[in-house]
């Protein structure tokens, strides 16, 4: 089912959209939905087709009939806006990330001189904080704040 959706830019949503583009305050990816819309807009006597928009503004026919589509059925909000993805949530919360930074800043198990990055994945596994967690995300979070275990 390929037809392609016309769209009819309204006054109101055009000024908007050329605002968008040129405050320089928008996400990239924002400011190229914008100017996909700008330019298939039929009202105007320089509107592009598809392929043209394509070659001008260097991305697929699909995204620029996606985009088409979703102004055309749900207006200009949902057309620029991000769609929520989807994926697992993070492993790693505020609340879980603050038992780690308590958990690095206090002393080593017996036996050790210092933390590492491994040692303190296995014990907060331990500890029943995470089902699972890599020294990687470990080192990531204590980057973050500017922590080092080994110090």
């Amino acid at each position: 089912m390929s037809s392609v959706l016309r769209v009819y830019l309204s006054a109101e949503d055009r000024q908007r959209l050329l605002k968008l583009t040129h405050s320089g305050k928008a996400s990239a990816r924002l400011i190229t939905r914008a100017q996909i819309l700008l330019l298939v807009d039929r009202n105007q006597p320089t509107w592009k087709k598809h392929r043209e928009v394509v070659i001008a503004l260097q991305t697929s026919r699909a995204r620029i009939s996606r985009i088409s589509r979703r102004y055309v059925l749900e207006g200009l909000d949902a057309a620029v806006s991000e769609e929520p993805r989807s994926g697992t949530p993070p492993k790693m919360t505020g609340e879980i990330e603050a038992q780690l930074i308590l958990l690095a800043c206090s002393d080593p198990p017996e036996g050790r001189k210092r933390w590492t990055l491994r040692l303190l994945a296995e014990q907060m596994v331990l500890l029943g904080h995470v089902p699972s967690l890599s020294n990687v995300t470990v080192h990531q979070r204590l980057k973050k704040m500017r922590l080092n275990p080994g110090r």
